[in-house]
């Protein structure tokens, strides 16, 4: 006996990589909803590489009721509408927007850092996924923290355009085309020109000076990992069309060496090391495009602070970023508490 699983948002960029990977990761399903506004009621949209076609249903008019797991992938308007909804209706919501992740009630998970966590979901019936470029970034901290204790963590993000969703690929695409050909560049999903350029700025300007999406690396940090943990992120759009990085310098407060590090990250789960000190010995997001693994490089000691590292961090974010942690929750939660399939 499988799941009745329900996808909310399965057009977007995050929605079908959610149906990929469900498929790719043979996740016990009995039943198979891809849901989204009235827009692309009616259209249809093929379960991963499976040959099956779903027509796609409107969200609206959707019954939860019966159904096991929906994975919201629509943004935090309509999952404001709708996840309370499907969660009242018995269905357990896994969300990717960011309305529920600092919800004392919600759980917030990476299933690598904190899986004991998602035992607190049953007080709304929600859990929450976290911002891409946090997953990531947890990911390849735990270990570390476990081993020698985080006291500080200051990062720089390198974001792709597809962590703005399809209009940010568009627009990336569109303005290099109209560049090599002599067209005038209007921004339109993003501030300013992207192509050829660097943003320093995604989301919302906050009071301090930071934007919305570095607040939420610090509180989501803190939230999953440890609230004792002091962090500063600066987060970067780039012209790169899938794959986040992140140059991530770390304080500690026990010793660590480089090498030491190196064998824990080499043998934690979901990290993959490649550290090789010679040219190419390291990852890019060209080469992290449709693999499930968080990547490590450049982890080399830090002379600036008592007990410091520094490494470099590359990942899918419409993967482990968004659905494959989603889907990971999936089987988390199918494991310790729905136990079917």
């Amino acid at each position: 006996m499988g799941y009745r699983v329900a996808v909310v948002g399965a057009t977007g960029n995050v929605g079908r990589e959610m149906l990929n990977i469900l498929a790719e990761r043979a996740f016990p399903i009995d039943a198979i909803a891809a849901l989204a506004s009235s827009r692309s009621q009616g259209t249809e949209i093929e379960f991963g590489d499976t040959g099956e076609m779903l027509k796609v249903q409107n969200v609206e008019h959707f019954d939860f009721t019966g159904w096991d797991i929906a994975l919201f992938a629509a943004g935090s308007g309509p999952t404001k509408l709708h996840a309370p909804r499907a969660a009242a209706q018995g269905c357990v919501v896994i969300d990717n927007s960011s309305l529920y992740r600092m919800d004392p009630d919600v759980p917030l998970i990476v299933p690598e850092v904190n899986p004991d966590a998602i035992d607190g979901y049953k007080a709304r019936n929600i859990i929450a996924n976290p911002n891409c470029s946090t997953a990531q970034l947890v990911v390849a901290l735990k270990p570390l923290h476990d081993r020698a204790k985080i006291k500080r963590v200051v990062v720089a993000t390198y974001q792709s355009v597809s962590g703005a969703g399809k209009d940010g690929m568009d627009e990336l695409f569109e303005q290099s085309r109209g560049i090599f050909v002599g067209d005038s560049v209007t921004p339109r999903k993003f501030t300013k020109q992207i192509a050829f350029n660097v943003i320093p700025h995604i989301d919302d300007f906050l009071d301090d000076g930071s934007t919305k999406e570095e607040w939420k690396m610090v509180v989501e940090t803190k939230k999953i990992l440890d609230p004792k943990i002091k962090v500063v992120a600066t987060c970067v759009r780039v012209p790169v069309f899938v794959g986040h990085s992140e140059a991530v310098s770390i304080e500690f407060e026990n010793e660590i060496s480089a090498t030491e590090a190196q064998d824990i990250l080499r043998e934690s789960p979901g990290i993959m090391l490649v550290d090789k000190r010679e040219d190419g010995g390291y990852v890019t997001p060209v080469e992290c495009v449709g693999d499930y693994a968080t990547f490590v490089s450049r982890v080399r000691e830090d002379s600036t602070v008592d007990n410091g590292l520094m490494l470099w961090c590359v990942s899918d974010n419409l993967r482990k970023g968004a659905a494959l942690n989603a889907v990971q929750i999936a089987e988390l939660l199918g494991r310790r508490h729905l136990k079917k399939g």
